[in-house]
């Protein structure tokens, strides 16, 4: 599989990531741990060369699978990426995001903070959680309006000195606030939402970073799944996976998608894809963009995904598959703190 330069660093990814948001069970319904190794594996013997996790997708439980998975692999043939800035502890200087529960039901309380000695104290934690010596991509997985960028820039230098993390980025970050973190040292990478439905990004964070050599690594490139086609109208989702109140998934705006999903069935045909397949190469196939996250669940799933990176889709296909997307969209944006949890 050809890799892909990450920004300004010597990271080399794989133009899909895998993502395991979904394997930490948090806010998905639970999750199969044997079938989750699984998935990473065969994700890794596919191609795919980096894989995207966070503390916060499990409350831990996401980081200590893909620790598990990678010993069965080589260290120096991967690279791990997961974040900081979610805290479940209430550490000094944090602000409150929003009420959640864990798998167990237990109820939790989730701060944002990125002060200096949290994000030390989180990348200790996640070392230990994966079993590892040093972290290749750090990012961090939301902005603290109540830290000043300064002070978490100078943690993710002093860690990378430290050897503990071998580059470093954000995710979520608006323009305004990328060029704070360049004007403190620069960053690799940034991780913005990005689908056919979440086009957002094109507006101002995406040209920026491109314009200033930082990655672009895409997550939700096939909007927690309903760009697959498989979430159908009569598809049901429990009452402890996200998506049943998300408003992709309400009965109008579904319909919509899967109207336009029927449209680029053709396309798909053509290059022999399936519609998440077609999805997830849209999104690697943009200006700027480095890789998508693709997340799953199951090798079956994992397989798909990585097939995904070996698609080239014509010019005149990525036109018209925007052109049959473009006029879908949200009543009022999508706000992820008024989702009920």
């Amino acid at each position: 599989m050809r890799l892909r330069k990450l920004g300004s660093s010597n990271l080399e990814i794989s133009p899909v990531m895998l993502g395991t948001w979904a394997i930490g069970g948090w806010l998905w319904g639970g999750t199969d741990k044997n079938k989750s190794e699984e998935a990473i594996l065969t994700s890794i013997d596919a191609g795919i060369n980096c894989i995207d996790t966070a503390p916060a997708y499990g409350f831990g439980f996401s980081e200590e699978i893909v620790g598990r998975a990678i010993k069965h692999r080589k260290r120096e043939d991967l690279i791990i990426a997961t974040k900081c800035g979610l805290v479940w502890n209430n550490f000094p200087g944090s602000t409150f995001f929003f009420n959640t529960t864990d798998n167990s039901g237990t109820p939790l309380k989730v701060h944002r903070c990125l002060r200096k000695e949290s994000i030390i104290k989180e990348c200790e934690n996640s070392l230990k959680r994966m079993d590892l010596d040093f972290i290749d991509l750090y990012q961090c997985h939301w902005p603290h309006a109540d830290t000043p960028i300064s002070e978490s820039m100078e943690a993710l230098i002093t860690l990378r000195d430290q050897g503990k993390i071998r580059a470093f980025g954000v995710s979520n970050y608006s323009v305004d606030e990328l060029q704070q973190c360049i004007d403190c040292g620069g960053i690799t990478s940034n991780q913005p939402k990005y689908s056919l439905l979440s086009r957002e990004v094109e507006d101002g964070p995406l040209p920026f970073c491109l314009e200033n050599n930082i990655g672009v690594i895409a997550y939700s490139s096939m909007e927690m799944g309903i760009l697959t086609g498989k979430i159908t109208m009569d598809y049901e989702l429990s009452d402890d996976d996200t998506r049943k109140t998300r408003p992709w998934f309400q009965p109008d705006k579904r319909q919509e998608v899967l109207n336009a999903l029927e449209k680029i069935k053709p396309i798909a045909d053509k290059y022999d894809a399936t519609l998440a397949q077609i999805s997830i190469a849209w999104i690697f196939s943009q200006p700027g963009v480095t890789a998508a996250i693709a997340g799953s669940r199951n090798p079956k799933q994992a397989k798909s995904n990585a097939t995904a990176a070996m698609l080239e889709i014509d010019k005149e296909d990525i036109k018209s598959i925007r052109d049959i997307f473009e006029p879908i969209v949200l009543d009022e944006p999508f706000d992820i703190t008024k989702v009920k949890r």
